[in-house]
């Protein structure tokens, strides 16, 4: 497996990890910015990538029937996954704000699904996943990601079914609560959410 120190050099490598003051998907304000779009563009370089948290995730959920991600981030990600695992993969996408399944995608009734991202910080995109495994009648097995932001404060999961191949801590703060050194650095609002 890819240890953390390789995991974050290649990170930086490829600027997926960068540093300024954005606005997340979440409209959270945070002093660094995980773009793993960046990782993924260089597959000669994330494939250790993929294939470590691909063993994490062999050795934590069993049994997967299907692997679902939401879009645009977790396509990708969702994708490589699936292909190294050898499971059905599909994706949700947002129509009118919320996620649908479209393109002939469906979750079979008393499936096993895991839910895969590239970065988890809220949680929000993965619970929007996770009720329509439920309105399907599916059963979800839990989370993985590349990158997971997220604590206990932002996101309402038992932390044992999130698997990730990173885990970082970095701050978040809501419009009110950002530091005054944080409010001298130009935003840049970097999510995929903000695209009409």
């Amino acid at each position: 497996m890819l240890s953390l120190k390789n995991s974050l050099a290649v990170l930086r490598k490829t600027n997926a990890l960068l540093d300024g003051h954005f606005i997340l998907s979440s409209g959270l304000h945070s002093p660094s910015y995980v773009q793993c779009a960046k990782l993924l563009s260089f597959p000669n370089k994330s494939e250790k990538f993929t294939k470590s948290l691909a063993s994490k995730i062999k050795k934590t959920f069993k049994n997967i029937d299907l692997i679902l991600s939401p879009a645009m981030g977790g396509i990708v990600i969702g994708y490589e996954i699936g292909r190294v695992l050898k499971k059905e993969t599909i994706f949700c996408e947002r129509v009118e704000g919320n996620f649908k399944l479209r393109r002939g995608f469906y979750i079979k009734k008393k499936s096993r699904v895991l839910i895969i991202e590239d970065v988890i910080t809220t949680g929000k995109s993965s619970l929007e996943c996770a009720k329509l495994i439920k309105k399907s009648g599916a059963i979800l097995l839990g989370f993985a990601c590349l990158i997971d932001r997220s604590n206990k404060k932002n996101f309402k999961i038992k932390r044992k079914k999130i698997v990730s191949q990173v885990k970082l801590k970095i701050p978040t703060f809501k419009k009110k609560d950002i530091p005054e050194s944080l409010k001298k650095i130009p935003i840049t609002k970097p999510g995929s959410r903000f695209l009409k």
